[in-house]
């Protein structure tokens, strides 16, 4: 198995030894039960990474580490972005999780007419903080040093500015005639995909978006829920670009 991934605030400056404290440090002592002599990965998240060897576990909060040289790892190329519309109650989590462990680079949550789900004032701060934390989290468990970037939440509008900027942008929508799995696709650039709510893209939002370059795609035969579907479809592209390959 692959070694343990801690996320530190940066890595500048990391000498022949690092202690790893607070939160994290109590999860590799006391939950972990990390020893001398195995190896972990520090990572700030954004790319830099350092593989380790733990020297030593001190108290229920402290590891000491030797780090073997910082590295960076370089951005995957074409870069996925999935515009996620908010789902009810803990489906947002859920979507966000899956979609990091398979690869996703950037999330952008979605204020879709049809959400039942509305983030406003601090229970917006809140639900966006919980996606964040959720894409932190399953960045760790699934061994990246580079994290996806979970934007605020966007308006229809700037939905359909991100989509006008990409080298290759879709619409997961039933009406969309041709599959997704055998369009052509950029060999680098931005991949810009829209999942829609549980009520369905709007056709005014339809509109929208294929003025801004946005065709509506199919998936598949079945339906899948918002929730799932973004991973779904990322993880098409993710081998039908060859960044699985």
């Amino acid at each position: 198995m692959t070694a343990p991934v801690f996320v530190v605030d940066q890595l500048k400056g990391v000498g022949t030894e690092f202690v790893l404290d607070g939160p994290e440090g109590r999860h590799a002592v006391s939950v972990k039960r990390l020893r001398s002599g195995e190896a972990v990965v520090l990572t700030d998240g954004a790319g830099r990474w350092a593989e380790c060897e733990v020297v030593a576990a001190e108290g229920k909060d402290r590891l000491v580490v030797r780090p073997h040289g910082v590295r960076e790892e370089p951005e995957e190329t074409p870069r996925i972005t999935v515009v996620q519309a908010l789902p009810k109650g803990d489906r947002g989590e859920l979507a966000v999780e899956t979609m990091t462990e398979v690869g996703v680079d950037a999330i952008v949550p979605w204020a879709a007419s049809r959400c039942i789900t509305q983030w406003k004032g601090e229970r917006g701060l809140k639900a966006l903080a919980k996606w964040r934390a959720t894409a932190r989290e399953a960045g760790k468990q699934s061994r990246r040093v580079r994290f996806p970037e979970v934007a605020d939440a966007a308006t229809s509008k700037q939905v359909a500015a991100l989509l006008a900027k990409a080298d290759f942008a879709a619409v997961l929508h039933e009406s969309g005639t041709e599959p997704l799995a055998g369009v052509e696709l950029p060999a680098e650039g931005e991949i810009v995909l829209v999942v829609g709510p549980e009520g369905g893209v709007a056709p005014e939002e339809l509109a929208l978006f294929e003025e801004a370059g946005a065709q509506a795609y199919r998936l598949g035969p079945s339906v899948l829920r918002t929730s799932t579907a973004g991973t779904a479809a990322a993880a098409l592209l993710l081998g039908r670009t060859g960044r699985w390959s």
